[in-house]
């Protein structure tokens, strides 16, 4: 097995296939590109961004993905313009969604559970959660912070958070891996691997 293939496989198998990410009107391709370098780096598999603001649904997203220092190749995108849909999507394939909010009441980031499996959702850079959003939450929570200012870029409160899930997985063993136990365990991680596959047969097809 080739090294380059034994990585693929490595990778898709440490991919945690109950944890995603859901951007909320973010408008910055800078952030979204920093946000998919990030779940490539803690083993997301997808992210979800929606545009609900009508001003933010003629931009051309390809420009995130393009700069995400190749990391959009692995983290696969689906991009919504209609909150239910976007949310009915989450709620089919997670078990539950929470936000990070500075409204009260919510909980540390460091006191909530992100072992299991869930939804992390981010607002955008002024306006944080919509309304409509903060509804549909099953946990508010919010990171610590002792400065002047109660308030990061969003694509550190991104890093910030994912490390944290990171943190608790890798403490039980959710990214262990060894070759003789890497073959895939669900027709999803099966899926997974096969279009990593795929990508990589069409990256040497234009690169060769």
């Amino acid at each position: 097995m080739s090294e380059r293939l034994q990585k693929i496989r490595k990778v898709a198998a440490r991919r945690q296939l109950d944890l995603t990410v859901v951007l909320e009107n973010v408008h910055d391709p800078h952030n979204i590109s920093a946000v998919i370098r990030t779940c490539d780096a803690v083993g997301v598999a997808e992210i979800y961004v929606l545009y609900t603001d009508p001003r933010l649904q003629e931009l051309d997203f390809s420009i995130g993905k393009k700069s995400s220092g190749g990391s959009g190749r692995w983290v696969q995108i689906h991009r919504f313009l209609n909150h239910s849909e976007c949310f009915e999507t989450v709620r089919s394939r997670y078990q539950s969604v929470v936000g990070t909010s500075l409204i009260p009441p919510s909980t540390d980031l460091y006191s909530v559970d992100l072992n299991e499996s869930v939804a992390i959702v981010f607002g955008n850079e002024h306006d944080g959660l919509s309304q409509a959003t903060l509804q549909v939450l099953d946990q508010s929570m919010s990171i610590p912070q002792v400065g002047m200012v109660q308030s990061l870029n969003i694509s550190v409160a991104c890093a910030v958070t994912l490390y944290e899930a990171f943190r608790q997985r890798w403490s039980v063993g959710k990214y262990d891996y060894s070759p003789r136990s890497s073959g895939s365990t669900s027709p999803d991680r099966e899926a997974l691997l096969e279009r990593y596959l795929r990508l990589q047969q069409e990256k040497k097809h234009f690169n060769p």
